[in-house]
């Protein structure tokens, strides 16, 4: 039992665990442990396998090699190998930006009939931001507005459009310092070439290479993203849900969406209605159809429909293990290839349907945005048939789940605090600036078996509202304070310190806010950029009270976010592991202590929740200080 509580905190996670190991199921905490000792070179950042020359490696006591074959010393390998990390995690969500570009031309045109426009006052209102003309129908808009996006994927010079949104001051750092990004391809390609033996040798010059890589994600694929998605599918508004393996229906077809591009996992909301379908299950001796989700796909179909979530990222394989799972259907990103090994173990079907993650031996049924529906329905369609090979023997679905609030965005910050017709951030700078509230926090990122599950997530969390900051939440993060029941506005009585528990009532809101998926942080830098417009509180984003964390990371994607951040000047502390970093001395130096004084922001890194509070709550203050506000109410 102690074995299995060090692995997570999340009892259904722990009791899905147990029946793992009697029924001799490997699961990712097991995998890890087979990889110990894991390379310390590697974890250092100082492998270096750019070229054939090596693998080349420098020994961090100065007493083996201090230089590659071709002569890259510390410093250069880590760069090199850090910011190849955030190309990556740039061409993650960035593509996926792409993805939802494609579905909205191909609507335009009249090919995917299945969607329409379903928030068409924010449609309108992105039209005049860019200055299209809305005299016209909505699909001649959508048309143009596909066009201009995606010639923010392809431009060579310029700046990207969102750019606009960030505050002057934040736009004028970043065209002094020579990183406002051009066209989201370019940045990603380049940062690649810059890494390449034989090209950039400089540390900083490779880090400011990456900052505007990552800004070209953070203000432009990410940002585009996030808005298309509110267009085609809907803004979310708030909605209360369930979270937690709990979720599950022992005599229902479970169908669970795992993944992160909700283009498909929308039709599949639809389709797992659909009367013909639920006929069938019924049939098949099911009392209906029961849709959950895993990761981010889950945040979607949550934010906009009240979609139960299963579970974050560590959860995806005990999902399965309940052995009450017909089909799990996954698209891409976070989805482990140890998956279809744990399905074969049981009924449950694993089905991929993008083209860019195929899965040996695995059932693919290829999504096509012009018959999506389709495509949702023959899915599902297979669970309803696969439910009649389930061993309720081998079922054991965890009896936990817990309630939450979902689907803040900031134009619901803004009607919430001010109105739907005289909408404002002006209360919540005010309680900023009066000391009611001391600050505000985005607490991102995924789970990490190397930590106990769900512990940094929620410990951090519970300090920093228990000393009156706001946090704002998305992905895997979000779902682990879920599953604690800190996203309830009841919570804030339980957790909240007397300032923040006071505008948690008066609002009506819990006091930490789930604002949607990982490719979703774009909402916070626009919530913060309508913060500094406001007034008040600064003129630039490094002004704010506040700070940004990512407790148990570990994508790429991880590092990405964490980069645009920083480049948008916030104070940014990473969990679990560094980036593989130390062991070059100045590159560390540079990314925690002198960057900070070229983009307003830094990273710091901590391996104890408690710590990471301290560290982000003297922060805060600092900013307060400097802003000289006033002394906070409750002390």
């Amino acid at each position: 039992m102690a074995d299995i509580q060090a692995k997570s905190i999340d009892l259904a996670s722990q009791e899905a665990l147990r029946k793992a190991r009697e029924e001799s199921i490997k699961t990712s905490w097991d995998r890890l442990e087979v990889q110990k000792p894991q390379c310390g070179f590697g974890q250092l950042g100082l492998c270096c396998t750019v070229c054939n020359m090596g693998p080349c490696r420098i020994d961090p006591f100065g007493e083996g090699a201090q230089e590659g074959v071709c002569g890259a010393n510390a410093d250069t390998i880590a760069a090199r190998n850090l910011v190849r990390k955030i190309a990556v995690g740039a061409s993650a969500h960035s593509d996926h930006g792409r993805d939802v570009v494609h579905t909205l031309a191909l609507f335009s045109e009249g090919h995917a009939h299945d969607y329409d426009i379903l928030d068409l006052e924010k449609f309108k209102s992105l039209a005049e931001e860019l200055g299209i003309d809305t005299n016209k129908s909505k699909e001649e808009i959508a048309k143009e507005l596909a066009k201009r996006f995606f010639a923010e994927f392809g431009k060579q010079e310029g700046e990207l459009l969102f750019l606009k949104r960030a505050p002057k001051k934040r736009q004028q750092i970043w065209k002094k310092l020579g990183i406002s990004p051009r066209g989201i391809d370019r940045e990603i390609v380049e940062l690649l070439h810059t890494t390449t033996m034989g090209v950039d040798n400089d540390y900083k010059n490779l880090i400011n290479t990456g900052l505007r890589c990552a800004l070209s994600d953070g203000w432009g694929g990410s940002m585009i993203a996030t808005d298309l998605q509110d267009i085609i599918l809907g803004s979310p508004q708030p909605v209360r849900g369930k979270v937690n393996l709990g979720v599950l229906k022992e005599n229902y077809v479970n169908i669970v969406v795992h993944g992160h591009e909700p283009i498909l996992s929308e039709m599949a909301v639809k389709a797992s209605q659909d009367p013909e379908l639920l006929r069938l299950a019924r049939e098949n001796g099911a009392e209906g159809i029961n849709l959950a989700g895993i990761c981010c796909t889950a945040n979607e179909v949550l934010m906009r429909h009240g979609i139960p979530v299963a579970g974050n990222f560590l959860q995806q394989e005990l999902a399965i293990i309940t052995g009450a799972v017909e089909v799990m259907m996954v698209d891409v990103q976070c989805i482990m290839p140890a998956l279809q090994n744990i399905a074969s173990c049981y009924h449950t079907k694993l089905v991929t349907t993008n083209p860019k993650a195929r899965f040996p031996g695995v059932l693919h049924v290829e999504f096509q945005p012009e018959r999506a529906y389709q495509v949702a329905k023959q899915i599902i369609r297979l669970g309803i048939e696969n439910f009649v090979n389930r061993n309720k023997e081998r079922v054991n679905i965890p009896k936990y789940e817990m309630d939450l609030v979902a689907g803040f965005t900031k134009e619901v910050i803004f009607q919430i605090l001010g109105g739907r017709y005289r909408a404002t951030y002006k209360p919540l700078n005010e309680a900023i600036i009066s000391g009611r509230l001391r600050g505000l926090a985005g607490i991102v990122g995924c789970n990490n078996p190397k930590q106990t599950h769900d512990y940094f997530h929620t410990t951090l969390v519970k300090e920093l509202i228990k000393n009156d900051i706001l946090v704002l939440q998305t992905g895997c993060s979000a779902i682990a304070c879920a599953k604690q029941g800190l996203l309830i506005p009841e919570a804030a009585k339980e957790y909240a310190g007397k300032g923040l528990q006071e505008i948690c009532e008066a609002v009506g809101i819990p006091p930490v806010l789930h604002l949607g998926s990982c490719v979703d942080n774009s909402r916070i830098l626009t919530a913060a950029s309508c913060i500094i417009q406001e007034g008040g509180l600064g003129e630039d984003l490094s002004d704010i009270p506040a700070a940004g964390a990512a407790p148990e990371w570990m994508s790429e994607k991880a590092i990405t976010i964490g980069f645009y951040f920083v480049a948008s000047g916030v104070y940014t502390v990473f969990g679990a592991s560094p980036f593989a970093v130390l062991g070059s001395k100045n590159l560390t130096n540079y990314l925690t202590k002198d960057l900070e004084s070229f983009v307003g922001g830094r990273f710091e890194f901590c391996d104890d929740p408690l710590q990471m509070a301290t560290l982000m709550i003297e922060h805060i203050d600092r900013k307060r200080k400097a802003l000289h506000l006033r002394p906070l109410m409750y002390q």
